[in-house]
């Protein structure tokens, strides 16, 4: 059974860090590009970031350009989102998904003073 489990979210304030993490298991998890989107309260579901399956070619929203960053480990199943400078726009549910997969929990950020 195919399962993505987001967690590392939480409260932070402005210009703070979290990493978040997407645990996969039931399929080949070294074989298929990962994602990171969120939503924002009142807003739609929007892309983030991607990762190819090898590790390479990172890609950023630009509204997180130059302060999140994609990684994975393949040995691990898992996937992670390094999340720098954060700002109250960046308040979420994140998700992680890959092109094979159903929607996962989600986990909580939230950016606040």
């Amino acid at each position: 059974q195919m399962q993505l489990v987001e967690s590392g979210g939480g409260l932070v304030q402005p210009g703070g860090s979290l990493r978040l993490s997407c645990a996969a298991s039931g399929f080949t998890f070294s074989y298929y590009g990962m994602n990171w989107y969120r939503r924002a309260p009142g807003k739609e579901r929007e892309w983030v970031a991607s990762i190819t399956s090898t590790g390479s070619w990172p890609t950023y929203a630009d509204s997180v350009k130059g302060r999140f960053t994609i990684s994975r480990d393949n040995a691990k199943n898992t996937v992670y989102l390094q999340m720098n400078s954060l700002k109250p726009e960046d308040t979420a549910v994140y998700y992680c998904k890959t092109s094979i997969s159903a929607w996962g929990q989600g986990t909580q950020v939230t950016v606040s003073s």
